[in-house]
């Protein structure tokens, strides 16, 4: 009988490669948010002020921008290795994945449907009805406590506190460790976060992190090995992956769409 019910992934620098996906978007323009990151952390600005900086420096280079756009710019975001794996070994499981970022929505929506992930919420680039940005920022992800979200998705699902995973990489992060009745650091990026989490784990693969959620099966008597370590929980499924060693998220969803014209598009080396 499995353990828990939900898992809630953060995504920038969680399933991603990269601090943020609103970096990889300044990235891709060659703009610096430095002074409006500084001008945030000192508490100068509040975050709809921060997305809304962040906007304008796209929109300095390119005015018609639109969300369509954006959203091409993301095909090519380094992701972590072992998402398809993870979300179909907890699938397969009868547990449910979400993602929960204060990142850009059109990044999350993208991950989710490419790897199946039951749902997402991130804050939203408002846009004209013709698909340009207005400059605007909705923010569904307050990330002073990122476990509301949490919260609402176990109401959604109809679980408990005790039967849910939090998995993230910062310290914005706690507020869904809090909520949950198991917490992952996954590669943390300041120690209040690996000591708010119950596990750390430092990996290239998203994968690992199921050695601390998936029941073992085996026989009690199957004790630990020569090292002190019990065998693995889990059956890789590596032949899942779609992209094998690239670790970018090729959706058909935004296939199709011209990108040459709104900026370079940097590649994971």
């Amino acid at each position: 009988m499995r353990k828990y019910d939900l898992v809630c992934f953060d995504m920038d620098g969680t399933l991603t490669r990269l601090r943020s996906s609103w970096c990889w978007i300044h990235q891709c323009f060659y703009v610096d948010n430095g002074p409006a990151y500084q001008a945030f952390i000192d508490g100068e600005i509040d975050e709809p002020e921060f997305m809304r900086r962040d906007i304008a420096l796209w929109l300095g280079k390119k005015p018609d921008l639109t969300v369509d756009e954006i959203a091409v710019l993301f095909r090519d975001m380094p992701l972590i290795g072992g998402i398809q794996e993870t979300i179909a070994c907890l699938s397969a499981n009868g547990i449910r994945s979400v993602i929960v970022s204060g990142g850009i929505d059109r990044a999350a929506a993208m991950i989710a449907r490419e790897f199946g992930f039951d749902g997402y919420v991130a804050d939203e680039l408002c846009s004209n009805p013709d698909g340009t940005l207005t400059g605007e920022g909705r923010m569904n992800v307050d990330l002073q406590d990122k476990g509301i979200n949490v919260r609402r998705y176990i109401d959604e699902f109809g679980t408990t506190r005790e039967r849910t995973v939090s998995i993230g990489n910062s310290y914005t992060d706690i507020g869904m460790f809090r909520e949950s009745g198991l917490s992952i650091a996954f590669n943390p990026t300041d120690q209040m976060t690996q000591d708010a989490a119950d596990h750390t784990v430092f990996s290239d693969n998203i994968a690992d992190v199921l050695d601390y959620i998936l029941i073992d099966d085996r026989p009690e008597d199957d004790g630990p090995n020569e090292r002190g370590m019990r065998p693995r929980m889990r059956r890789r499924l590596g032949s899942l992956d779609r992209e094998p060693g690239t670790g970018s998220c090729n959706s058909e969803l935004y296939r199709g769409l011209d990108c040459s014209q709104i900026g370079r598009m940097p590649r994971d080396s």
